[in-house]
């Protein structure tokens, strides 16, 4: 007999048992997107929103975007190296975490490793007894930044790249080294570069990351699916495609993997480059920058690039500042605040407090968020976020002002996940409301907010 009782012929039994056998595996381990959850860490990660990436390096003294592994470390010799002035410049820009290029692609190891030479250790440099990545870890931590690495898979300096087993034993030394030496890391960088046919042992990778550092979060292409934490936007302009939904399909497997857009504080490149302040990105460019990355529930790493002094320079400082002072007086009065009477629990996705959160009624596919004001208030952004720990249920949503006895749609979405910011014409209204037309699962909200961004 097989199963379910059915008499078969004995060539037909294998085949069933092998069905009913994955029937049985996709019943008990299905998933739907609804069903996927961040990770504790992933949450936190999330309500960073900004962060900053590195670069420094023989680049930096040679005016290049791209080493070839042929400089000499000699060329390494920053003379004010002063990374608290960095987080200094960060923290009055938003940035709340940072991600160190410790090595780029021409190998060269901004830490004295034992692994090569080819490191600060032989640059004049401190007399080759500094280390680079020691300063920008304990700068970042004065400052109350989180702090991470990355380590270039390609070296185009290191002799056993072209050995693919050889190259990973050195890679993972390295790793070793960063990973035992830092203190906790928030984020690790594995973009998967790589040239000549090279292909690196990604779970060794993960392996030796894990053993010492268990809840650091991976950020990788999402051609490296099964690796990462975090999954690169595709792009190096700092846009987040909309609609943007935290779990991502792949081979039919389901994931939550939360978007990072990074892009460079310079046009097009990374490292600091001579006679340069012409790139520099204006603070519109860079506010604009901001509502297609956080404002479409991503996260914007900015990058910052020292110069050869070891600084970073003057005009990067003061764009830095106008950015951040930009955002707080553009999103710092929340006009929500002033509303009239709600009910305590709808209070929670009104209070300006993302730590609390409202929920709609059990088994609820639609709701809406009300608020009322004792005079109009004026506004040309909403902003919502939801709260994620169960999932991202949202599909669904308008912001309505009611007007001439009726509802009118100001903006339109299908996804609000961390936070969404949706920019329109500036109306005038004593009520207004988030209308969740629909969704997929327990609708939760952590903030309704409206501002006027055009008021000073």
């Amino acid at each position: 007999m097989g199963p379910f009782g059915i008499k078969l012929p004995p060539l037909q039994k294998p085949v069933l048992l092998a069905l009913c056998a994955l029937v049985a595996f996709m019943l008990a381990s299905g998933q739907s997107f609804t069903d996927l959850k961040p990770s504790p860490q992933q949450l936190e990660w999330q309500d960073l929103e900004m962060g900053a990436i590195i670069h420094f390096g023989p680049n930096t003294f040679m005016d290049r975007e791209w080493g070839d592994g042929t400089a000499d470390p000699k060329v390494f010799n920053p003379t004010e190296l002063d990374p608290e002035q960095w987080m200094r410049a960060l923290q009055a820009a938003g940035i709340r975490y940072v991600i160190f290029v410790a090595k780029h692609h021409d190998g060269f190891c901004l830490w004295p490793t034992a692994q090569t030479d080819y490191s600060v250790k032989n640059s004049p440099w401190e007399n080759g007894r500094g280390d680079v990545v020691k300063q920008v870890e304990k700068a970042a931590r004065k400052y109350g930044l989180k702090f991470g690495v990355y380590l270039s898979p390609w070296d185009r300096h290191e002799p056993r790249y072209s050995n693919i087993a050889e190259y990973d034993k050195y890679y993972a030394a390295q790793l070793d080294e960063l990973v035992q030496g830092y203190g906790n890391l928030a984020e690790f960088w594995l973009d998967g570069a790589g040239s000549a046919g090279h292909v690196y042992n990604f779970p060794r990778i993960i392996e030796e990351l894990r053993t010492y550092q268990p809840n650091t979060l991976v950020f990788a292409d999402v051609g490296l699916f099964e690796y990462g934490d975090i999954r690169w936007v595709g792009n190096e302009e700092g846009v987040v495609p909309y609609e943007n939904w935290n779990v991502i399909d792949r081979h039919g497997f389901l994931r939550w993997r939360p978007v990072e857009a990074d892009t460079p504080l310079h046009r097009n490149h990374w490292f600091w480059h001579t006679n340069d302040e012409g790139s520099l990105k204006r603070t519109t460019d860079l506010i604009s920058t901001y509502e297609q990355t956080v404002g479409r529930g991503g996260q914007l790493v900015l990058g910052i690039a020292p110069d050869r002094r070891g600084l970073l320079p003057d005009a990067d400082v003061q764009r830095l500042r106008e950015f951040g002072d930009t955002l707080h007086r553009r999103f710092g009065r929340n006009l929500v605040s002033s509303h009239a009477h709600v009910t305590p629990e709808l209070e929670w996705a009104l209070d300006g407090d993302p730590d609390t959160f409202w929920t709609a009624p059990a088994g609820a596919n639609h709701a809406s968020i009300e608020v009322a004001f004792d005079r109009p208030i004026v506004f040309d952004h909403a902003l919502m976020m939801e709260w994620l720990n169960a999932g991202q249920h949202i599909e669904k949503y308008a912001v309505e002002i009611y007007r001439q006895g009726k509802w009118m749609a100001v903006a339109e979405g299908h996804a609000i996940g961390h936070k969404k910011i949706d920019a329109f014409a500036r109306v005038t209204a004593s009520r207004v409301r988030l209308n969740i037309i629909a969704a997929s699962g327990q609708i939760a909200v952590r903030e309704f907010q409206l501002y006027d961004t055009e008021s000073r």
